[in-house]
């Protein structure tokens, strides 16, 4: 039987905490925000906590399996982004806030993307063949890509709905400055991981984004038949 590293296992101890205390902070947030009528909030923290929740029942419903470094990342920035971000109004109190989250963003959606070239490929040899610079590129371009559509989203949203993600600064009450330094944090996040992993591939060597691409494809074979 094939045992699992020891970063895998801490990682996984790691992750298992997080969610518990996250999931315990919000409960408490939640009991008060009921007791208030705050009926909105309510429902957003709900959903936070569905999504914190959501990889262990994804693996569990569909047998797919994200490896547990990426999911504590991301299960850090849903948090910090809607309930820190969003319930306790951390945008406001922090002006680097919503940039240091987007230049985040811009880092996870490049791991994303070098995933999604391995995915697409369904060869888990296919860094033996395909040019890094592509690969980063691809991952530069997805990131760059979701990003800009979630900042159409946000604007519909606030066009639409009369919501207020666009975080307009002063001075600017269209939004347009913050949805600019959105992108642009989102772009420079993106180039960093990108240049980061076409650095390692073009060296030779194994990247931590390799390392958890390897991962996935380890335990999950179903998508990789060759």
């Amino acid at each position: 039987m094939k045992t699992e590293r020891p970063a895998a296992t801490l990682a996984a101890r790691v992750h298992k905490w997080i969610v518990r205390v996250l999931l315990v902070i919000m409960a408490v947030e939640l009991v008060f925000l009921i007791v208030e009528q705050q009926w909105l909030s309510s429902f957003l923290i709900c959903i936070i906590m569905a999504i914190v929740v959501s990889p262990e029942v994804l693996r569990k419903r569909f047998k797919v399996t994200i490896p547990t470094e990426f999911q504590v990342l991301a299960i850090i920035f849903v948090f910090a982004a809607l309930f820190l971000g969003e319930i306790r109004d951390f945008y406001a109190r922090f002006w680097w806030w919503d940039i240091a989250l987007h230049t985040s963003s811009g880092l996870l959606l490049g791991i994303v993307g070098f995933l999604l070239v391995y995915v697409l490929n369904e060869d888990d040899r296919v860094d033996l063949y395909m040019h890094p610079r592509f690969v980063a590129l691809f991952a530069f371009l997805f990131a760059v890509a979701v990003g800009a559509l979630w900042e159409i989203f946000e604007f519909s949203m606030d066009q639409i709905v009369g919501t207020n993600m666009q975080k307009p600064m002063l001075g600017d009450p269209s939004g347009l400055t913050d949805t600019m330094w959105d992108i642009i944090v989102d772009t420079l996040g993106a180039f960093a991981i990108s240049t980061l992993g076409w650095w390692y591939m073009k060296q030779g060597k194994r990247s931590f984004i390799e390392n958890w691409i390897h991962t996935f494809i380890e335990k999950n074979p179903q998508f990789f038949p060759y």
